[in-house]
């Protein structure tokens, strides 16, 4: 094994990113490949191929490829033989043009394509390049290697569903993604099992819009992501289920049941919004309304008091005047969040609203400001509303002080305890006495 060939792959962007480069390590690792295949190294300078799996969701993010490509080139001066590829979104939405730009590159592969990496590889290594960004009608989830290693992590991510029929305004998923589709489920149930065979105790279902899953059941009927939960939770050994992202228009009422009734399912839920202006959700093609949100989140806390609940908001969108901002702070106020990933808007090529005449930057960034404010000061009061109870953390890894391990509590936050190092990979419950900024001390009450 120590004289494979080293992969080193960088992810960009969404956890959906980081589930699809484990698989893609697995495509192409020795256990898959054989001699042919890769062992995963983090130190660049030492792989014999480097994968950028990037994100076309943040501003500039393709220029920020490029710039990454640009710094490999000292380590292909050192290395000839060394092979780059490009993957994810960004190479869906730039295809044959990050080759023309970068010659440095050898082969381009989209999200839907990367289990053909072992034969583009292969193409490569005669010494042309590959590109392939089809959205074929097969599933690559089919033609990838089952999940053998021992996990190196006690949580895991599963991906349900992928692509997205919404249509919003600002957004480049569709287009980098394609249309809405659902794995089914009998595949879904073995590839849990076997997650929990290799040691993980908590698996994140994860899709563009994973609450829109309408995946073929074993019985032939089609299956919400509600009744999925509900047959993953009768998984021995699995302890908690979360998923993410989430659509408001697809909070169906046997999902929302499942957060009251079935316990091992988290009482934290990622639900975006984006504003909270039915003025502007309207020029963002949402379909939904600030007070059908609002209604949603009151029906969700009345089968699960705790709740956490976390969100998106875009600022400055094109046309957002004054009162669409206020809108949103009031929005905020009445939801209670947890915790928000907050955006100041910027355009996306091909997207409808990146037609439209921009907020100045100066205005947008002024109300950003404002709304990260409101959120931290929510934030810091979801945490500080924490000292003195007893919540169950999953260890996941060593803390940063001797003697310390970090995990997550049901509502996802971040804690830290004394406790020992066998405790990594198990739950237990702790009692927490301080509300750090973004974390909760704790101590341990049951081993």
């Amino acid at each position: 094994m120590g004289d494979a060939k080293k992969l080193h792959i960088k992810t960009y962007g969404c956890q959906m990113n980081v589930y699809d480069s484990e698989r893609m390590a697995e495509a192409l690792s020795v256990e898959s490949l054989g001699a042919e295949g890769y062992e995963v190294t983090d130190r660049p300078e030492e792989a014999d191929l480097i994968l950028l799996n990037t994100c076309h969701i943040r501003e500039k993010a393709a220029e920020k490829v490029y710039s990454d490509l640009g710094r490999l080139k000292p380590l292909r001066d050192a290395k000839p033989d060394l092979k780059v590829g490009v993957a994810g979104c960004v190479a869906q939405a730039e295809g044959a043009e990050i080759m023309a730009r970068q010659p440095l590159v050898d082969l381009v592969v989209g999200p839907q394509t990367y289990h053909r990496l072992p034969a583009m590889l292969r193409q490569v290594a005669a010494g042309g390049t590959a590109l392939d960004t089809e959205m074929p009608e097969e599933d690559k989830f089919v033609h990838l290697p089952k999940l053998r290693a021992p996990a190196t992590r006690p949580t895991a991510f599963l991906t349900v569903q992928e692509g997205c029929d919404k249509f919003c305004a600002f957004c480049v998923v569709p287009y980098t993604r394609g249309a809405e589709v659902s794995r089914p489920a009998a595949r879904l149930i073995s590839e849990a099992e076997a997650l929990i065979e290799r040691g993980v105790r908590e698996i994140t279902l994860l899709g563009q819009n994973v609450n829109a899953y309408h995946g073929t059941g074993p019985d032939g009927a089609t299956w919400s992501l509600a009744r999925l939960v509900r047959r993953l939770a009768e998984i021995e050994g699995l302890a908690r289920i979360r998923y993410t992202t989430s659509h408001p228009n697809d909070m169906d009422d046997d999902l929302i049941a499942a957060h009251g009734d079935c316990a091992k399912l988290m009482p934290y839920l990622h639900l975006p919004v984006q504003s909270g202006s039915d003025r502007i959700l309207k020029a963002m093609n949402r379909k939904h309304g600030a007070a059908q949100y609002l209604d949603l989140v009151e029906r969700l806390r009345a089968v699960r008091p705790d709740l956490a609940l976390s969100g998106d908001f875009i600022v400055g969108f094109p046309g957002e005047t004054d009162a669409d901002f206020e809108a949103t702070l009031s929005l905020v106020r009445q939801a209670r969040y947890a915790a928000a990933y907050t955006f100041r808007y910027s355009p996306r090529p091909g997207t409808p609203a990146a037609e439209r005449p921009e907020v100045p930057v100066e205005v947008a960034t002024e109300r950003l400001h404002r709304l990260q404010a409101l959120i931290a000061e929510q934030q810091r009061a979801a945490q500080a509303a924490m000292v003195g109870r007893e919540v169950e953390v999953l260890f996941e890894k060593p803390g940063r002080l001797p003697g310390q391990l970090v995990g997550k509590s049901e509502h996802l936050m971040a804690v830290h305890c004394d406790a020992p190092d066998e405790m990594q990979g198990r739950i237990a419950r702790v009692r927490v006495t301080e509300a750090k900024a973004n974390s909760l001390a704790a101590e341990l009450v049951t081993v």
